[in-house]
């Protein structure tokens, strides 16, 4: 684009035009959250909170500094040691931001002589970061096709290995708009036979999926050999910010030394690592939360179900709504808000195009009269979307 006035109003104009433009509300409206990834009523708790107060207390608002330089303090040492014994890895190391944890993982593990395999409905972090390699083995399987993955490792990764490289299958854990697992055995077992790295961002499945919340590895009985990368962030079911990735001794130390997306940047502040400590500690200790966000998720499926309302088959918090058109998701959204409900319109290119939704997200805090309020009214909206 020109970096002229006429060349930007034209670029907003399309926006417009094409039902895709974006706005901010604040979140404080009134209505009740339905689109939240704060998917065990965290980033509210009391005890969450007072443990961000109190480190705020005695070590500040900020670090000060990147980890390498100043920044790395007591609160992100315990934090990393728990993280490590929560996910089965011998060690992990945290993140700012979870794009940041995507973007700093391929960069410092892979090059341009290896094979990247991808799952087409990636996070646009792990797309971003796949390209930032720029490896001319960068390729797509269809969504959570581990048959073209294992097909396509067949194919290339010989290639790859005959130039010195190695192999990448690159997935989410949980996927955000559609609210599937990923094929994670399967992969694994693909990865086995070629040697390569499985990468998994379980972003959506930490603390929410499996008998403990250790995510997807713990919920398909997947060890640290078959899953030697994992991702995860704090800003979902552990209710504050930044990320983090787990794995061996070796992975840890390569990230830390080579990863630019951590290297660069500030530290999270102290006070935010004490209060995710506080949250994974409610995480193992707390398994009534998972036990109602269950009991929520059903009670959703089933009352959609008897509406006829078509949500996608997810058994995560994660409940999809496929509209289509743009127009039409932005309607229904609308009539949500005006009877009380935060649900936003997903649209292009967060999804494919044709496949635009409403993205409908379950919380353990959510009690039964407020599901069965949403219920009524998106069963509403859509009859009057569709008059």
């Amino acid at each position: 684009m020109r970096c002229t006035p006429e060349a930007r109003a034209a670029a907003l104009r399309d926006i417009d035009e094409r039902d895709l433009r974006r706005r901010r509300t604040p979140a404080e409206d009134g209505r009740v959250n339905f689109c939240s990834n704060d998917y065990l009523g965290l980033a509210r708790d009391p005890a969450v909170a007072a443990a961000m107060a109190e480190a705020a207390q005695r070590y500040g608002s900020g670090s000060g500094a990147s980890h390498l330089v100043s920044g790395h303090g007591a609160e992100h040492e315990a934090l990393e040691r728990e993280l490590a014994e929560f996910t089965g890895r011998a060690r992990a190391v945290v993140f700012s931001t979870g794009y940041m944890a995507n973007l700093g993982v391929l960069a410092a593990l892979a090059d341009k002589r290896d094979l990247l395999l991808a799952d087409g409905l990636n996070h646009a972090s792990l797309i971003d970061a796949a390209r930032l390699v720029r490896s001319p083995r960068n390729l797509w399987y269809p969504h959570a096709d581990a048959a073209a993955a294992r097909a396509l490792l067949d194919v290339h990764a010989p290639a790859a290995a005959a130039e010195g490289g190695g192999a990448f299958i690159v997935t989410d854990g949980v996927f955000s708009m559609d609210g599937d697992l990923a094929p994670l055995p399967a992969l694994a077992a693909a990865a086995r036979a070629h040697d390569a790295w499985l990468v998994v961002d379980d972003a959506h499945g930490i603390g929410v999926v499996g008998a403990d919340g250790g995510g997807c590895c713990e919920h398909f009985g997947l060890d640290a050999q078959a899953v030697p990368v994992l991702i995860g962030t704090f800003g979902k079911a552990l209710g504050s910010f930044g990320a983090f990735v787990a794995g061996d001794e070796d992975v840890i130390e390569l990230l830390i030394q080579r990863a630019r997306s951590y290297i660069y940047t500030t530290a999270l502040p102290p006070a935010v690592a004490a209060a995710t400590r506080r949250a994974l500690r409610i995480v193992r200790e707390e398994a009534w939360r998972r036990e109602a966000l269950q009991a929520r998720i059903a009670q959703f499926r089933e009352g959609a179900a008897r509406r006829g309302l078509a949500v996608m088959p997810s058994t995560t918090p994660i409940q999809p709504l496929v509209l289509g058109g743009e127009r039409a998701a932005l309607a229904a959204s609308g009539r949500l808000a005006e009877a009380g409900y935060r649900v936003t319109a997903i649209r292009p290119p967060t999804v494919p195009a044709g496949t635009a939704r409403l993205r409908i997200t379950l919380s353990a805090a959510h009690t039964p009269q407020q599901v069965e309020g949403l219920l009524a009214a998106l069963d509403a909206a859509m009859r009057e979307v569709a008059a």
